[in-house]
């Protein structure tokens, strides 16, 4: 078999969904630290954003962190593809209902949703890049304003954050961004280790119990950022 036919058969597409969906769990991990910054902000009256700042600057300023931006866009990429590519192949396998409800047999609705879920994601992805990602490595819009630490220029991403989540509709989309990707996450987690062969029972109860918890932790940590700006308890 060829390597071309290889990812484009069955189990080829699900072998790069897992595998990149393992890449963009540790993405979150990195993303999900970086955004808590904002509630030094809580702890601190006069943090004002300081330590969220340099966290941001320092990912933008890095050529490393720059180099991997691009592999986590590929990243993303195929696994937005795949995941249109399996879901619709396995939509034209099962054209016609079950004749019996399977009732509490069948599978969860999120394990049957992930196509939505996932659309919905791209959709929210779109958005939060257009408020934060595309200014600030792209356009450098005059939103961003700069601000200095210790004689260091910088955007100040914070602003711009507080900014935009005092649009009620805004925070909304946020949310409803947090709650696709927990569900999504709470299948494709156990699903991303079950592929590349993790089988042990030991294990995959392990990895069941983390994947629970790591899908209502940082989807919930994400939900706290735009609602603790709008409802004021972090400002600037």
């Amino acid at each position: 078999m060829k390597w071309s036919e290889f990812f484009t058969s069955s189990v080829g597409k699900k072998l790069v969904m897992a595998f990149t969906g393992l890449f963009l769990i540790t993405f979150l991990i990195v993303h999900v630290g970086i955004n808590a910054c904002i509630f030094a902000d809580m702890v601190d009256d006069s943090d004002n954003g300081e330590m969220f700042n340099k966290a941001a600057h320092f990912m933008g300023a890095s050529y490393v962190i720059r180099l991997m931006e691009i592999g986590l866009f590929i990243g993303i990429l195929a696994h937005i593809v795949q995941g249109f590519m399996l879901e619709a192949q396995n939509r034209s396998r099962r054209k016609k209902g079950y004749a019996v409800s399977m009732g509490s047999q069948g599978s969860a609705w999120y394990k049957k949703s992930m196509g939505l879920l996932g659309t919905l994601i791209l959709l929210f992805l779109i958005v939060h890049i257009s408020h934060f990602w595309v200014p600030s490595r792209i356009t450098y819009e005059t939103t961003l304003n700069e601000v200095s630490y210790n004689g260091r220029e910088m955007h100040n991403v914070f602003s711009k954050m507080v900014d935009v989540f005092q649009n009620p509709v805004v925070v909304l989309i946020y949310l409803l961004g947090c709650f696709s990707l927990a569900w999504h996450l709470l299948h494709g987690f156990q699903s991303s280790f079950r592929t590349v062969g993790v089988h042990n029972k030991k294990w995959l109860a392990l990895i069941n119990s983390v994947g629970v918890g790591f899908s209502i932790i940082v989807p919930l940590i994400f939900a706290l950022m735009p609602l603790s700006i709008y409802f004021g308890w972090v400002t600037k």
